[in-house]
């Protein structure tokens, strides 16, 4: 995945990034390839800092542990996955095609399911649950802006529109997070949907395939 666009922040007036978060951004990506390549478990703190050619002083003032460090991977991930649901929210899609595009955005690659395999460890929950809460806020505003235009379009008839995509995200998380759910849980749940938001029967039943 290139992260190009998103570590490239560039202040006003063209100057570049300051060299510390340059820095921080190149350890983060090499990182990110170990983790995808060895996997979490198996890539140290010192094959880390061997590979970047740094000392362990170098390391630790920019990260307390390895845990932090994949927190931060993490974060590097869900910033590109942001920038790729903004560009389905902007492009020319019919609404449901969005909502797709917006929720498949907001998910880690295949090859980078060593990754989230990682953030599933109990060792990790913590994080894991601070992961998930900062996925939530990230998604609520761009699917609200997608509900929105159906409004607008007359394709959904609602209201308080953050507040319940934010609920129907919560109960999605709960029921689909873990994998174990039945065929009449998906049909309650697209029932649910439709009538949250104000959508007429069955045409929200592209979540079935979304969920699979």
């Amino acid at each position: 995945m290139d992260y190009t666009k998103n570590r490239l922040l560039v202040e006003k007036g063209g100057r570049a990034v300051k060299k510390g978060e340059k820095r921080k951004q190149e350890l983060l990506e090499i990182a990110y390839r170990m983790f995808l390549s060895d996997g979490y478990e198996n890539t140290s703190v010192d094959a880390i800092i061997q590979q970047a050619g740094i000392a362990k002083g170098t390391y630790y003032y920019y990260f307390e542990s390895k845990e932090q460090m994949l927190e931060d991977v993490i974060g590097m991930m869900i910033e590109a996955e942001v920038e790729r649901a903004r560009q389905v929210l902007a492009a020319p899609l019919e609404v449901p095609q969005k909502i797709v595009g917006i929720i498949a955005s907001l998910r880690p690659t295949r090859k980078e399911l060593p990754i989230e395999d990682a953030l599933n460890r109990p060792e990790n929950l913590l994080m894991h649950r601070k992961i998930r809460q900062q996925l939530l806020e990230t998604i609520v505003p761009l699917l609200s802006q997608a509900v929105q235009e159906g409004v607008a379009r007359g394709i959904f008839n609602c209201d308080h529109i953050a507040e319940r995509v934010k609920m129907l995200m919560i109960v999605s998380d709960s029921l689909f997070d873990e994998g174990s759910f039945t065929a009449d849980d998906i049909a309650v749940f697209i029932d649910m949907t439709e009538k949250l938001l104000g959508a007429a029967s069955g045409s929200m039943g592209f979540i079935r395939d979304l969920i699979r």
